[in-house]
């Protein structure tokens, strides 16, 4: 079965992000593969994800992104009881 593309991008408050983050570190650092809810949709992170911080700077704005990227065979292969973040 082949995922439908999504390129979404979702605000969340100060508070929402802080919760996220903080599951999120505690789920990279025990190297545990995790879910997270975005924007309505579930999206299981298997614990060998490749981690990356992007920065980019334009004439105006500056952006900061925290990636995970993981093939979609890295998924199967953990465990499913991942904690929702």
């Amino acid at each position: 079965m082949t995922a439908a593309p999504r390129d979404i991008e979702r605000v969340y408050s100060t508070a929402e992000v802080v919760a996220k983050l903080r599951r999120l570190a505690d789920a990279l650092e025990s190297e545990t593969p995790f879910r997270i809810q975005i924007a309505g949709e579930r999206i299981r992170v298997p614990a060998r994800a490749q981690f990356s911080i992007e920065h980019e700077r334009g004439e105006t704005e500056e952006e900061i992104e925290f990636q995970l990227k993981w093939t979609l065979d890295d998924d199967a292969d953990d465990d499913e009881a991942a904690e929702v973040v």
